[in-house]
């Protein structure tokens, strides 16, 4: 029909805030995204709901086949009719006029209609004060124009549709919402089957445990059953190395566990290499173990004799967690401190931590075993044992206490009383360190040598009490923080490596004064910490300030 001239022809809807326009020729539909959002956002009060239902229509942009899969192509001979019909529906003024618009123009009508159909439908429902009636028959009718069509939707297509439905007010078991989410169903993709975890038994169940990446503390019992229900043929090596390094890394002085690789030891010594030994006798040592197990130490030893020329760094590794346990076999000793041996690890590449490790040793020696007369490491060959803070308590040190002891000891004493992280020969780090003269004044470490002989001298019986009435020797008062990671997981039992450092610093002259982390954690602020410290220095009869000189 044509229009009278003069007569102003349709306006064009003004775009809305975020479409997007198709380039000439190109058709118009609504962006999927923008509806999915805003239907995914919207809450399910009535006053969201119908505020949704009255948001201007969606401006038409271009439909991607990606998205909705039926888009003709640009410029086509449906171009025109398939986005009039789009128009047509939007400006529907009833619901039976949108049932009249999908069901005469079935060449004409696109999946994405649907929705268009619905968001109308919507709008129409909730714009006017009194909505226009709706025959039972119209919303049938639609329901069934969507069911007959859902198969060709992509998933897109009906997620928007099954949103719409229920805000629509469509029952969740009605045709229209168990048709759509039937095929949104069809349109997942298929669970894969449930993997059959394989039954596991003893060994293998220690061996899945203690691989899992997210094994950090398993129940001790859960362990110990675990070995409890292992037949022997199921306790391989490498079982067994796991076990012992999980209880060293985490600190864990379990007698059962720690027998149980002990015997595991003694059982296998004739297929054990000394790289597997060195790895199961690492807990013991670290964690300051004896065990009961009567022939531990000869198996040792005769392990080292076997293999102590095959694997350097592994037999100074055994060694050095049998230094801890104070049980250095004399035979094996003869070995490493021989010229063959130290000649031979000079031009390895691990010869630097091996000779820290033989430093080691040789101060064991000196300093526990009176009765060695064996070869011992060259003074050229020495090198300091540990020059700084152990690696832990450098890597803990925003937990430890020693900020604070140390601004304790500076407002109490002062700073030239004392010294902090000083390292004595023959190369202990020592927490805090104080000078102190026969009648127990605290004296400026500047003019006092902080350092005592090492090796210590020795002088005849009887020859001590004459030396100290002919001059002052000071003495030196070595503060030692017993952090919590210090101590075995129970915390009763110092640490391996801290017993011997702590032994080895008593055994040089030097007088120790221990600061337990539990009595360092019930100080709370400075002035108690204060109070604490002058009653422990008090303790060992030590004076300072005015009264002190």
């Amino acid at each position: 029909m044509r229009r009278p001239r003069g007569e102003p022809g349709p306006r064009a809807p003004r775009p809305t805030e975020g479409a997007t326009c198709a380039g000439p020729g190109e058709p118009w539909s609504p962006s999927p995204n923008s509806m999915l959002r805003l239907l995914l956002s919207a809450q399910a009060s009535a006053a969201r709901l119908s505020g949704l239902l009255l948001l201007p229509p969606v401006q038409p942009c271009c439909l991607g086949p990606s998205k909705w899969g039926d888009q003709p192509p640009a410029g086509g001979l449906h171009a025109g009719p398939v986005q009039g019909l789009q128009r047509l529906l939007e400006q529907a003024r009833s619901p039976g006029e949108l049932l009249r618009w999908l069901g005469q123009n079935p060449t004409k009508v696109r999946a994405h209609h649907y929705p268009v159909a619905l968001r109308r439908l919507g709008q129409l429902l909730g714009s006017q004060p009194r909505p226009p009636p709706v025959e039972q028959a119209t919303l049938q009718d639609l329901s069934q124009l969507i069911i007959r069509n859902c198969p060709s939707f992509d998933i897109h297509t009906i997620h928007v549709c099954l949103h719409l439905a229920v805000l629509l007010g469509f029952p969740s078991d009605g045709p229209l919402m168990c048709a759509l989410e039937q095929e949104r169903r069809f349109r997942l993709p298929p669970k894969p089957p449930p993997t059959l975890q394989p039954v596991l038994h003893g060994g293998q169940r220690l061996e899945a445990a203690l691989s899992c990446p997210h094994f950090l503390r398993r129940p001790r019992q859960h362990l110990i059953r675990s070995l409890a229900e292992a037949r022997p043929e199921e306790l391989t090596p490498h079982v067994m190395v796991l076990l012992a390094q999980h209880l060293a890394r985490h600190r864990l002085r379990e007698p059962q566990l720690l027998e149980a690789i002990a015997h595991f030891l003694v059982v296998q010594e004739a297929q054990l290499s000394s790289k597997v030994v060195q790895k199961l006798v690492l807990p013991f040592g670290r964690l300051n173990y004896l065990p009961l197990e009567q022939q531990f130490m000869p198996c040792l030893e005769r392990i080292l004799a076997r293999e102590a020329g095959v694997a350097p760094l592994a037999t100074v590794n055994i060694l050095m967690s049998l230094c801890q346990l104070r049980c250095l076999p004399f035979r094996a000793l003869h070995f490493v401190f021989s010229p063959g041996f130290i000649n031979h690890i000079s031009g390895t590449p691990h010869a630097f931590i091996v000779r820290r490790y033989l430093s080691l040793l040789d101060t064991a020696v000196e300093l526990e075993l009176p009765g060695y007369r064996g070869p011992r490491l060259p003074r050229r060959q020495q090198v300091p044992i540990f020059p700084q803070p152990l690696i832990t308590d450098r890597a803990r040190c925003k937990y430890s206490h020693k900020d604070i002891v140390a601004e304790g000891l500076r407002q109490l004493l002062g700073e030239e009383k004392y010294r902090q992280d000083l390292t004595v020969p023959p190369g202990y780090c020592t927490d805090f360190l104080l000078c102190v003269s026969s009648s127990g004044a605290v004296l400026p470490v500047r003019t006092q040598d902080p350092f005592l002989p090492y090796p210590p001298r020795s002088c005849p019986q009887g020859q001590a009490a004459s030396q100290s009435t002919t001059h002052d020797p000071a003495q030196r008062v070595v503060l030692m923080l017993r952090e919590r990671w210090h101590f075995c997981r129970d915390g009763q039992v110092l640490l391996g490596s801290r017993a011997l450092r702590e032994r080895h610093l008593g055994l040089m002259g030097y007088q120790l004064l221990p600061l337990p982390f539990e009595e360092l954690e019930s100080q709370r602020g400075l002035p108690q910490l204060k109070s604490y410290l002058r009653q422990k220095l008090q303790a060992l009869g030590l004076r300072w300030g005015p009264e002190g000189g």
